[in-house]
């Protein structure tokens, strides 16, 4: 499976000395897919957060893997496609606490992009996953990517609020605050989780919040219809 995608100008200098920790994870994958797995998502979409733009990002949403049901993940974390349905389980959630913290009615898509347009980083801590086997490619090299993705992003001149969606994306909750990045962390959105402590949790309000006494503007956290 091929890894080598157009990153944006700044993605790309974060991950200018890291060829060998994505030729390991290629690797991994190309073994993988030759056995019969089917791996998710497009390779196309593999590294898709990494083509908005480092500079922009005030909000990192972090969770765990893509989604494992084939159509669904689409290199954007807890996004889909405009036309899929039903919404995975775990956006309708999220969509349920961002009514219920900032009254925004949810749309019928599940397309995030819009907030990505806002500065709002879309990002798990794996970038893959086989078709209907959560977290199966934990370990094979995704977390020291992403967490030089993060480490990146704290380590900017800049304002940046991450919400940590569950136990792998809370694992980095401590050294982002280290470097002063306002941390706002529950349990994942999931159906197996939500109600232990997700809901409720007011993520949206929180963020908005603390960007606003940093002296960075708030996220409209709305949707198209």
């Amino acid at each position: 499976m091929d890894l080598i995608a157009p990153l944006e100008p700044g993605w790309a200098r974060v991950f200018a000395d890291h060829d060998a920790a994505f030729a390991a994870v290629a690797e991994q994958l190309r073994a993988r897919r030759a056995a019969g797995e089917q791996i998710l998502p497009a390779p196309e979409n593999v590294l898709r957060a990494f083509r908005q733009r480092f500079d922009d990002v005030r909000v990192l949403v972090l969770g765990q893997d893509p989604y494992p049901t084939p159509g669904h993940p689409i290199g954007m974390s807890f996004a889909v496609a405009p036309d899929v349905r039903p919404l995975p389980r775990s956006l309708v959630n999220i969509y349920r606490e961002l009514a219920d913290d900032l009254g925004v009615t949810p749309p019928e898509h599940g397309d995030l992009t819009a907030w990505t347009e806002r500065g709002v980083l879309m990002l798990n801590r794996c970038l893959t996953v086989a078709a209907g086997s959560p977290g199966s490619h934990r370990g094979i090299g995704w977390e020291q990517i992403t967490q030089t993705a993060v480490k990146s992003l704290a380590e900017r001149d800049a304002p940046l609020v991450a919400l940590l969606w569950g136990a792998d994306a809370r694992r980095l909750a401590a050294p982002l605050r280290a470097h002063g990045v306002g941390v706002v962390e529950s349990p994942h959105p999931s159906p197996l989780s939500a109600h232990r402590g997700f809901f409720g949790s007011r993520p949206f309000s929180r963020a908005n919040a603390w960007l606003t006494e940093h002296g960075a503007q708030p996220v409209d956290w709305s949707l198209p219809a």
